[in-house]
């Protein structure tokens, strides 16, 4: 029987394409745009990206796609309305990268608070200027965490370990889940007005577009710190610019921005803020923990069993129709 054909259009690791290959037929052809992606992708019964590619409505409407898979958490780069219409499963990695993220939130905030980044650019550029770097202590400090899914919840453990006030807000857990970690729950307001530290961990939708914006900056305390190592798109990165500039917000730390690289963004003319380039999933153990875990999802889906991590609203019983 003539095996499926996988395009991977993005970069994955060997472990993830080895495992595909003795299912599937596979071929990899990174940095497509979307014409040549629409000419070809009639020819593939499932494809597999990253964040670099964007899977439009034009290019799922030339396809004969059965399943889509996103190495990774977030799916705002593949258009899951036009993938459900059509019947096209939505698969993504949510497990392997947690560790990753959290791990990078944390080495931000310690970056942050104690201006690290900017005290190892003066003393390389021959200066040592120890009054000019004089930081903050995490410990006793309130921490606020918006959403809190796998990586929230995981930064909100660590963030405990080191004698931090811990204030969560996810409209979408138990409260179960928040009196295992001890961790008080609020509503967004409540977050904003007493947190030191903020950290973002939600998914880009419509109701988290902009969820911090110009009215919330209003209600969060003179000196409080930013970070986002979710998605660009969940702060108004206009607001931050004019906050970080009058000093209401003392500093923020960004992996991720509404449109990547972020070329020209003003953000990363100002002093107190840190970047880096949409790295939290860039571990060597999460790079291959992502490829293996997409790879079984996509080959699943295709053979139709369950998958563990369908973003979209088929069912099982669709995924019957498609069988290796």
């Amino acid at each position: 029987m003539t095996k499926r054909k996988v395009l991977v259009a993005d970069k994955l690791s060997e472990e993830g394409i080895n495992i595909l290959q003795k299912e599937l037929e596979v071929e990899v052809k990174t940095g497509l745009k979307e014409d040549e992606l629409v000419k070809i992708i009639k020819n593939y019964d499932a494809l597999i990206v990253r964040s670099a590619t964007k899977v439009t409505r034009r290019i799922i409407e030339n396809s004969y796609l059965k399943v889509i898979g996103r190495a990774g958490v977030g799916v705002d780069n593949i258009d899951v309305d036009a993938a459900t219409e059509r019947g096209i499963l939505v698969v993504n990695a949510p497990f392997s990268n947690t560790i990753a993220a959290c791990e990078l939130t944390l080495g931000l905030m310690f970056s942050l608070v104690r201006n690290i980044p900017q005290a190892n650019q003066s003393i390389k550029e021959g200066k040592w200027e120890k009054n000019k770097f004089l930081g903050l202590e995490l410990y006793k400090k309130t921490l606020g965490v918006i959403g809190l899914g796998r990586i929230g919840k995981e930064v909100a453990i660590r963030a405990k370990g080191l004698g931090m006030n811990v204030v969560g807000y996810d409209p979408y857990i138990a409260k179960s889940t928040a009196a295992q970690i001890k961790i008080k729950m609020a509503n967004l307001d409540e977050l904003l007005k007493v947190s030191d530290i903020i950290t973002l961990h939600t998914p880009l939708t419509k109701d988290t577009y902009h969820l911090i914006d110009f009215r919330e900056f209003e209600i969060m305390k003179k000196g409080v710190y930013i970070i986002n190592c979710a998605r660009g798109g969940i702060i108004n990165e206009r607001a931050l610019y004019d906050n970080l500039i009058n000093q209401k917000v003392a500093g923020c730390a960004l992996d991720v921005f509404e449109n990547e690289p972020p070329e020209d963004n003003p953000l990363l003319k100002l002093p107190n803020v840190i970047a880096t380039p949409h790295i939290g999933a860039s571990t060597k153990e999460a790079q291959k923990m992502v490829s293996i875990e997409i790879a079984e999802e996509v080959i699943k889906a295709l053979k139709g069993e369950p998958v563990r991590s369908c973003v979209n609203a088929l069912t099982n019983s669709l995924q019957k129709e498609y069988t290796i």
